[in-house]
């Protein structure tokens, strides 16, 4: 950022704001020091922890968030991903600190950036996932979903009633104002989100902790970095260096025109991860697995209910597997069978995978292992649908099926008043000109089924496209039977 302080005079105002903006947050930090706390981060470092926050982060609710491991059941194929969403929140938080003081440091006189504003995004990003579920977004996404059938249940949706839970719960001090900006912030990414009236004035900070907008938010900057440093992967996206370029020009963040690559590799790092960790094949045949012994204790333990109370469902989280474990109710005996076949390794296996003709994704529609048997050609093994399981995996830039570059704007340089969007004959012709995969995979739920479970997985490609578009045939090896 060293250009926007040399050169013109309009320069020289934003090097005085700078510097008026260093004062000032030198001063607070002074009077502030007092009433905070500090705990150390493997990712960021020291955290600073302010009085209001505390208020949220000492509560049962808040300390929940030690008991769900942010990535839920990655660690049975990754081991070092134990972390949870207790340090992935603090993370947001220090890091949504950080760029609204990169936006006063050298906009605040012009943005009006005061005190207020700065603890409610960090707020806002401490209470994101304060209604997360168990099992990172499988609860929402795969149990929930067919628990309760036409559901619209969402973490985020959650969040905002667990916050108004816990402020009650716990008297906490807060003006009814401030309280609905920050849930504001909370949902400014999902569906159920529309701009209010009482956001319109600073929209720009309602992009920093979840951008419905383009998708570039600290949320992401904190769970890429964390979750390839877990999974010992390699991170080359360079969020500090965003931060410190981002520029607010008509009341939404902007970047430099020079960072694309990078912005790209923010969203490409994603989809890595997306590929390699979340739906990796073993991780998707455990959280099937999972998600069929959560279905069957459902009846018993109400697990589905818990959701609709925020009283109840702060008491819900990764740990309802041990109670199902250690439980001697034959209600549950079935999911106890499944959870101890998780445990012994014992998994559903893998038969094959094959990616969606491009051309063709438009028009998918989810595939069922109804679909799979209905394609089988006889055989000395009749399958029926509960032996077949089938994953539906889609991985994308964020922006569906668009280029995400197309939802950013731009700028030149911090002479420049004149934002633009960059268009795709003006950037890398390295840059890939598709945005979204589909991958469809099936399980044997059993081993001795895995050679028929395959043909008929090759039968119904042939069936829907002509051709096998799977990349290979199951390998001889996987159809061995096992008793």
């Amino acid at each position: 950022m060293g250009e926007c302080c040399n050169g013109s005079n309009g320069n020289g105002v934003r090097a005085a704001a700078a510097a008026d903006a260093v004062r000032e947050e030198r001063s607070a930090v002074v009077a502030d020091r007092r009433y905070t706390k500090q705990v150390f981060d493997n990712v960021h470092g020291h955290i600073s922890l302010d009085p209001l926050s505390l208020k949220f982060i000492d509560t049962e609710q808040f300390q929940r968030l030690r008991d769900l491991k942010q990535l839920g059941l990655t660690y049975l194929v990754y081991p070092g991903a134990v972390h949870t969403r207790f340090e992935h929140s603090l993370g947001v938080y220090y890091l949504a600190g950080d760029a609204v003081q990169s936006l006063k440091r050298y906009q605040g006189l012009e943005l009006d950036i005061d005190h207020f504003d700065m603890q409610n995004v960090k707020l806002a990003g401490l209470l994101h996932d304060i209604g997360h579920g168990p099992f990172s977004h499988l609860f929402e996404h795969e149990f929930m979903s067919r628990a309760i059938p036409g559901s619209n249940w969402s973490h985020e949706l959650m969040s905002v009633n667990m916050v108004d839970y816990i402020v009650d719960e716990h008297n906490i001090d807060i003006d009814s104002s401030r309280l609905k900006t920050v849930k504001e912030m909370i949902l400014a990414s999902s569906k159920e989100y529309s701009m209010t009236k009482s956001a319109k004035e600073k929209c720009f900070l309602y992009d920093i902790v979840a951008n419905g907008r383009n998708g570039i938010d600290v949320d992401k900057f904190d769970y890429i970095g964390r979750d390839c440093r877990a999974c010992g992967l390699g991170c080359n996206f360079q969020f500090k260096r965003l931060m410190e370029g981002m520029r607010v020009m008509g009341n939404e963040i902007c970047y430099p025109a020079k960072e694309y690559l990078n912005i790209h590799k923010l969203f490409a790092t994603r989809a890595d991860l997306h590929r390699t960790v979340y739906t990796h094949a073993k991780v998707k045949a455990v959280e099937l697995m999972l998600v069929e012994a959560l279905l069957k204790a459902d009846d018993y333990l109400k697990i589905s209910s818990y959701p609709l109370d925020p009283a109840e469902y702060w008491k819900l989280d990764d740990t309802v597997v041990k109670t199902i474990e250690t439980s001697h109710k034959r209600q549950l005996q079935e999911s106890r069978d499944i959870l101890l076949r998780i445990r012994r390794r014992d998994l559903y296996r893998f038969c094959n995978e094959y990616a969606v003709p491009k051309e063709k994704l438009d028009h998918f529609k989810e595939i069922t292992p109804k679909d799979i048997i209905c394609a089988q050609r006889g055989g000395a093994v009749q399958l029926k649908e509960d032996d077949v399981a089938v994953s539906n995996v889609k991985i994308d830039l964020t922006r569906g099926r668009n280029n995400p570059l197309d939802s950013i704007n731009f700028f030149k340089d911090y002479d420049s008043d004149e934002k633009f969007q960059m268009s795709e004959d003006r950037v890398s012709h390295l840059l890939p000109t598709n945005y979204q995969d589909r991958i469809v995979r099936v399980y044997a739920k059993k081993p001795d089924l895995v050679e028929a479970v395959s043909e008929a997985f090759e039968n119904f490609q042939l069936k829907t496209y002509g051709v096998k578009k799977q990349v290979h045939s199951t390998p001889e090896k996987k159809k061995l039977r096992r008793f």
